[in-house]
């Protein structure tokens, strides 16, 4: 689980991206791509720690093959 304040606002930051390119018409292999170079450009710039990252990359990851996540939401 995820507790530090400014990976918690990455992940939310990319659940959030990875849910609206669905929308668009995006898939997995699109959204796995954004999600590595989005992780390129973390690991570049030393905002936060490595092991913060790889604990990002494996919960967004678990989120992006999770199909519940991409499922439409009737309300």
């Amino acid at each position: 689980m995820l507790q530090d304040p400014d990976t918690v606002r990455h992940y939310q930051n990319l659940t959030d991206t990875f849910t609206n390119l669905w929308d668009r018409g995006y898939r997995a292999d699109d959204l796995r791509m954004y999600l590595d170079g989005y992780l390129a450009a973390l690991r570049r710039s030393n905002t936060i720690d490595l092991f913060q990252i790889n604990r990002l990359e494996e919960t967004a990851t678990r989120f992006l093959y999770d199909p519940a996540n991409f499922e439409p939401s009737y309300y």
